[in-house]
């Protein structure tokens, strides 16, 4: 029975940030707000979701003799990733308009809420926003994105084991997925999924040339090549910052745009990798507006989604321009439990709350709205 169960206000307006759950918590980092001044902020910002009190706080900065210690923490960025290895969460790649983009690998310790820079060694990848990460064990895949130094977009995987901290280009066999940027990779058993993305038909990128794509592209992490994937109807429109999960062997992907179509989504498909097939899914209750960049990440059988950004109302489903960034927050619950039913069913029908348990009377006015603490 899968639900929409809990609409929120009042968080972090981010967008293109990046987030990953450790236990009942979801942590996010940086991302930028449209109008704010969010480069002045030395450091990357830490926010945390705790989705048992449905609450928000955001960390204070790491500080050193009362300073802002900016050396081992990155600086503030969009287009970034965040993994999570065991008590360790993995920050790369990313860039801002005034330091550029940035290819140093920081570590977050999730018990000490403290920065540190791996001494690391191999090929390094260069410099870029835009990609996807995954990890398979103890190995983080780095996939595609925009370089800038090559100015162009690319199709390379790059293998950092977290044991030995060296970087390996991966010399993968089979026709590669094609070069692009905010597509998604996602990781189920051994092999990486990859949907989506904004690529480029004759490689630099010209506005003029941008494609959207919307077939699957798998790369097997055992063998090192890319697999033929076979079409199936129907197909979700190609999209670029879109969000994508894996919840019980299958991949599932939310939101996005097309520039081509002119069109932000908010529809939900979600690929059988066995039968290589794709399928609308339709959850009960009222889900999120038509949206990109915005965050997912899987809390047990929950999917919290956060932030991103969506035309003005007024300004119909224009793309680039006069764009509205959201500080709201949606649960998606693929097994809502009768508690969580009865909630739902207090909030729709506006029933009087002052027989209930405390717990349920608290529980039932967060589902609204509340500002972050």
């Amino acid at each position: 029975m899968l639900r929409w169960t809990v609409h929120l206000e009042g968080g972090p307006r981010r967008v293109n940030h990046a987030a990953v759950a450790v236990g009942h918590k979801v942590y996010s980092f940086g991302g930028y707000c449209s109008g704010e001044d969010y480069e002045t902020l030395r450091q990357i910002d830490v926010h945390v979701f705790n989705s048992v009190s449905l609450r928000w706080m955001k960390l204070p900065p790491v500080r050193t003799a009362g300073r802002e210690h900016t050396r081992e923490g990155p600086y503030m960025r969009y287009g970034h990733t965040a993994v999570l290895l065991e008590d360790t969460i993995y920050i790369w790649g990313g860039r801002n308009d005034t330091e550029g983009a940035c290819n140093v690998l920081y570590a977050f310790d999730v018990n000490t809420h403290r920065w540190f820079t791996p001494k690391i060694s191999g090929t390094i990848p260069g410099a870029r926003d835009g990609h996807s990460a995954c990890i398979l064990g103890k190995a983080m895949y780095i996939f595609g994105g925009y370089e800038q130094l090559a100015d162009c977009f690319s199709n390379d995987i790059h293998k950092l084991d977290t044991t030995s901290m060296v970087w390996t280009l991966i010399n993968a066999r089979g026709a590669p997925a094609r070069w692009r940027d905010f597509h998604s990779a996602t990781i189920i058993g051994t092999k990486m999924f990859v949907f989506g993305g904004r690529a480029d038909r004759f490689g630099p990128f010209h506005s003029n040339n941008e494609i959207y794509c919307n077939k699957i592209k798998v790369f097997d992490t055992e063998t090192n090549c890319w697999l033929s994937s076979p079409s199936a109807q129907p197909l979700p429109e190609g999209r670029r910052s879109h969000s994508a999960f894996s919840y019980n062997g299958e991949l599932f992907i939310f939101g996005g745009y097309n520039a081509r179509l002119d069109r932000h989504f908010s529809d939900l498909w979600k690929f059988n990798p066995e039968g290589s097939s794709w399928k609308k899914v339709e959850p009960r209750g009222k889900g999120p507006c038509p949206r990109r960049r915005q965050c997912c990440c899987m809390v047990g059988d929950r999917i919290v989604l956060f932030g991103g950004t969506s035309p003005c109302p007024e300004q119909g489903m224009g793309d680039e321009f006069n764009l509205m960034d959201h500080s709201d927050l949606y649960i998606l619950d693929f097994s809502p439990n009768l508690k969580t039913l009865c909630k739902m069913a207090v909030i729709h029908y506006s029933l009087e709350q002052s027989g209930l348990p405390h717990d349920i009377r608290s529980d039932t006015s967060f589902n609204t709205s509340h500002p972050p603490a």
